[in-house]
C-alpha cells in the first residue's frame, strides 16, 4: 500500500458508495461521473433498476442477506461477530486522535473508518520523523487486515455493476 496513490476524495467516494441508495443517489453519481470515470458504466444500469431493486441490492449486500454477502464491519471480519472487540479498539484509536464516533454508527462500520482515514491522510500526509502517521496505523492494523477480502466480497457476490467495482477499486488500494 503507497499512501502516495490515496486521496481524501477517493477515500470520501468509497465511504459514500457503501451508504443505502435514495432517490438522489442516480443523480450524484451521474455528477460525479466526470471525476471518477470508473463509475460511467454503471450509471445506464442503475437508470434502467427501480431504486427499490437498488435499495435491496444493498441491503442484501450489507445488512441482511441471508447470510449477508459483504457485511462492512472489521468485527465480522475479524472476530467473527457484530461489535468484536475490534470496536473497543477503535474506539480508543479515535479517542487518541481526538474524533468522537458517532452512537448510531458502529465504530468498525467501513464507512466510518475510510472517513477517518482520509482525515487523517489530510492531517500528515507522510512519515514524520521516521515515526509512522496515524493514517499509516490505521490503515495496517485495520482496513489491510480484511478490506482485501471484504472487496473481493463484493465483486463476487453482487448482481450491480456500481458494488462490483466498488470491490475492484477498494482491492486496488491494498
Amino acid at each position: 500500500m503507497s499512501s502516495n496513490n490515496i486521496t481524501p476524495p477517493q477515500l470520501r467516494l468509497f465511504a459514500v458508495l457503501l451508504a443505502m441508495p435514495n432517490k438522489e443517489s442516480l443523480a450524484v453519481l451521474e455528477e460525479i461521473t466526470n471525476e471518477n470515470n470508473w463509475l460511467k458504466n454503471s450509471v445506464p444500469e442503475l437508470k434502467e433498476m427501480p431504486l427499490e431493486l437498488w435499495q435491496a441490492e444493498h441491503t442484501r449486500l450489507f445488512m441482511s442477506g441471508r447470510p449477508t454477502c459483504c457485511p462492512p464491519y472489521e468485527s465480522v471480519y475479524v472476530n467473527g461477530i457484530m461489535n468484536g472487540p475490534v470496536c473497543g479498539e477503535l474506539e480508543q484509536f479515535y479517542k487518541l486522535i481526538g474524533l468522537e464516533s458517532v452512537e448510531e454508527v458502529p465504530s468498525d462500520y467501513l464507512g466510518v473508518l475510510l472517513e477517518c482515514a482520509a482525515y487523517l491522510l489530510e492531517q500528515s500526509p507522510s512519515i514524520q520523523n521516521g515515526e509512522e502517521t496515524h493514517f499509516q496505523t490505521l490503515w495496517k492494523n485495520h482496513l489491510a487486515k480484511w478490506v482485501p477480502q471484504f472487496a473481493t466480497d463484493l465483486q463476487e457476490n453482487s448482481e450491480i455493476r456500481l458494488y462490483q467495482q466498488l470491490g475492484l477499486k477498494l482491492k486496488e488500494l491494498f
